[in-house]
């Protein structure tokens, strides 16, 4: 089986090179998981196109053209 990493240059310490390892397998397994699901715009939102009850009582004439 061929070496998965070689160094070619310097001489680095047991622990540079587990440190070495180590980044690289984090960033090898973060390119294999699955992107986190982007928070849905409220734009896009089913709900907005449902009429809301128009609010009542004194002042309601002011509120009716304010969104909820």
């Amino acid at each position: 089986m061929a070496p998965f990493l070689q160094i070619v240059q310097g001489d680095p310490t047991p622990e540079e090179i587990a440190a070495l390892v180590t980044v690289l397998t984090a960033r090898a397994s973060a390119a294999t998981a699955p992107p986190e699901p982007r928070p849905r715009s409220a734009w896009s939102d089913p709900s907005r196109r449902l009429r809301h009850t128009l609010p009542h009582g004194p002042g309601a004439w002011r509120a009716s053209s304010l969104p909820a």
